[in-house]
């Protein structure tokens, strides 16, 4: 009887120390399954589960990596919450708000515009952009200046976007107008139907469309059919709003810091000026000129540790690839070595067009180490391009004015804003180096990084045949 009540104390006493070494353990959070929200569900798990979609304005993969403005503000959310992230690309456009209402992700960061339509069925976070939709049209085609020149137009657009959404709404005051929804192509392959005329119009975002004329400069804007419209994260509806809140106070943080507007200037800085006929003369020497030497940029850079397309991109704003450029200053070559620095390289014949070519990695490679190791990239490479141009003094001058005004001296968005002012008497004077045109760099080292995308993009894109046909075309009878 003794030993029976002694084995059903230590029975008790056992079922005690578990039931307590169980409640330590979901207090610190060791259960994963136990997790009393979403956002400690996030933590627990250490990774974040968010879909986007392809595009240069959410998420893109390059040879150095992951880009994209979503995919940098994912970055920046799940390094403040210390996880991981996981990136999860739809199939189509209509498959991403499922995604999200079904749990099969946290969030859908994917250049999602807020709709009456869409908050239906999510919520949306702050808004991070502002966009306008645009009615794309060929150059070479009469431009369409009302929704009445759209009567009678082959019109495509992607299927589930909130341009479907507002042309259904325009056509209730407008029964003539027509279009069709496919889900089988995306923004940039209707851009694509549209330069080769295979259909009439398409519907872009201004965001996309700023990026895309760059690669398809046959294209232009018509007129905008929206008010501008938000871009944010939709989050499924749901009563814990725990990780809702917590990349809603980040977004509201980026905006207020500072960080938002770097992050916009880093994807579409560049993007803000359009030369048609400097992208179309570029494109056009890409293939007459590049080959000549292409091997040079390539082995160059490998040898400085650069991209080739980045130097190529450099060689091309200095002198159009062309061998013998002299400029009026003296500086001469396909980059443009002044005698100085040439000799200072060891480079012996400018119009060498080897010879230059590895002269200027060698230099760029060395502004760039230069550099103060606070300064991060790709701000670190924009600063080392325009010290190419201006010179390493001046941009340390621009530097130094950027932290008087209380701004950032190591980020390229504030320094080129600070630039120009290296004209003004009122600034220069008290520099160390004194007056530049500080103009120039900027233009300089904007134009690079339209040639670097323009370069990649070229190398990089679908042949025609990987373009899906017109919608149209698709539904037509097979009379063979």
């Amino acid at each position: 009887m003794q030993l029976f009540e002694n084995r059903t104390q230590c029975f008790k006493i056992g079922i005690g120390l578990l039931t307590t070494f169980l409640t330590v353990l979901l207090f610190f959070n060791f259960i994963p399954n136990l997790a009393f929200n979403q956002l400690e569900k996030v933590l627990s798990r250490g990774e974040l589960t968010v879909i986007t979609r392809n595009s240069p304005t959410t998420f893109y993969e390059t040879t150095d990596g992951d880009t994209g403005l979503e995919y940098d503000l994912i970055k920046g959310f799940a390094d403040s919450l210390g996880v991981k992230f996981k990136i999860v690309i739809a199939n189509k456009f209509n498959d991403i708000l499922p995604t999200v209402t079904n749990g099969h992700a946290d969030f859908a960061a994917a250049g999602l515009s807020i709709t009456d339509e869409r908050l239906k069925i999510v919520k949306f976070t702050p808004s991070y952009q502002e966009v306008k939709q645009q009615v794309i049209y060929h150059r070479n085609n009469i431009r369409p200046k009302t929704l009445e020149d759209l009567f009678n137009k082959h019109i495509e657009i992607v299927s589930g976007s909130s341009h479907s959404h507002n042309l259904r709404n325009i056509a209730k005051q407008n029964s003539e107008l027509s279009w069709t929804d496919t889900e089988t192509a995306d923004s940039d392959q209707l851009l694509y139907l549209v330069a080769q005329k295979l259909i009439d119009n398409t519907i872009s975002d201004s965001n996309e469309f700023m990026i895309y004329r760059h690669f398809f400069p046959e294209l232009d804007v018509a007129f905008d059919i929206s008010e501008p419209e938000k871009l944010a994260w939709a989050f499924p509806k749901s009563n814990d709003d725990s990780l809702f809140k917590a990349a809603s106070d980040y977004l509201i943080k980026i905006k207020n810091n500072g960080t938002l507007k770097q992050i916009i200037e880093r994807h579409y800085g560049h993007t803000e000026k359009f030369d048609y006929v400097g992208v179309r003369r570029f494109v056009r020497h890409i293939s007459t000129r590049l080959k000549f030497y292409k091997s040079h940029f390539i082995n160059a850079a490998e040898k400085n540790n650069l991209d080739w397309k980045l130097l190529a991109a450099a060689g091309y704003q200095e002198s159009h690839w062309n061998t013998r450029a002299i400029s009026p200053t003296g500086v001469r070559g396909i980059m443009m070595l002044t005698r100085r620095t040439a000799g200072q390289l060891g480079v012996k014949n400018r119009l060498n067009a080897k010879s230059s070519i590895f002269g200027g990695a060698k230099y760029l490679s060395h502004l760039i180490s230069r550099m103060d190791e606070d300064i991060p990239e790709p701000d670190r490479t924009w600063m080392a391009l325009a010290s190419y141009n201006v010179g390493f003094g001046h941009l340390a001058d621009a530097r130094k004015i950027t932290e008087k005004l209380g701004k950032d001296p190591n980020k390229w968005i504030d320094v080129k804003s600070s630039l120009p002012l290296l004209a003004q008497r009122r600034w220069y004077k008290k520099t160390k180096y004194g007056y530049a045109r500080g103009w120039e760099p900027v233009k300089y080292v904007e134009n690079i990084r339209s040639y670097y995308d323009l370069l990649s993009w070229e190398i990089n894109k679908s042949k025609p045949a990987a373009v899906p046909e017109p919608a149209s075309m698709k539904i037509m009878p097979n009379i063979l």
